[in-house]
């Protein structure tokens, strides 16, 4: 049986997602959706403004030593100095645009958080994801929230417990805004599964903060 437009899923039970306030993860963390948090028009607005704007270009990683270059697509902003490294490549921050500057003010008012970069990605079709990782690395704050804002495709992200293997998963809607806060990353994965359901492009925002010297 399908489940109501405001319903996600979870391993053994239900969670209602619509609740910003309400925590998707049932230990060890913190995830809350709050689903679209702009209207249609503005995130379609947006999200051509990204497509066209971003300095987009494939992400390049070193993985066991071998050099891989991905059909994924990305882009870092960033304030002054903050630079990130992960799987052995280091991206130097490009300067806001003003649409990030827009979103960011937004996110920052939503999760009451601040944040000094952001993480761009562009998925062309369901044929391009992310396999289970945590954004764990030296250069972001420890235990600082990552907040999510996805636009075009709607796509499934799921969390998967490092421990007990417990996965929850949750469907990122266009327009919507999800928020990886506490100790989320030291005991969670997430992933972007790969599907063959979707043509259509996917970007998806992460501001975070980078901790500089």
């Amino acid at each position: 049986m399908a489940l109501p437009p405001d319903i996600t899923e979870h391993q053994g039970g239900r969670l209602f997602r619509s609740d910003p306030v309400a925590n998707l993860l049932p230990y060890d963390g913190t995830v809350n959706y709050h689903g679209p948090v702009l209207s249609v028009a503005e995130a379609d607005r947006y999200l051509a403004a990204l497509l066209a704007n971003v300095p987009w270009k494939p992400d390049e990683l070193v993985i066991f030593g071998r050099r891989i270059v991905t059909a994924r697509q990305v882009a870092w902003f960033g304030d002054e100095g903050c630079a990130y490294t992960y799987s052995g490549t280091t991206k130097q921050a490009v300067p806001w645009s003003a649409e990030l500057r827009e979103l960011k003010a937004l996110v920052e008012k939503l999760t009451q958080c601040t944040y000094n970069s952001c993480l761009a990605n562009l998925y062309h079709n369901g044929y391009e994801g992310m396999a289970w990782h945590s954004d764990d690395e030296k250069e972001l704050a420890r235990c600082a929230t990552i907040a999510s804002l996805s636009f075009g495709a709607e796509r499934k992200f799921s969390f998967k417990h490092k421990r007990t293997q417990e996965t929850i998963s949750l469907m990122l809607e266009h327009g919507s805004l999800l928020a990886m806060r506490d100790t989320t990353q030291l005991h969670w994965l997430h992933s972007l599964p790969k599907t063959k359901k979707v043509a259509t492009p996917r970007v998806n925002l992460t501001f975070r903060t980078i901790l500089q010297s």
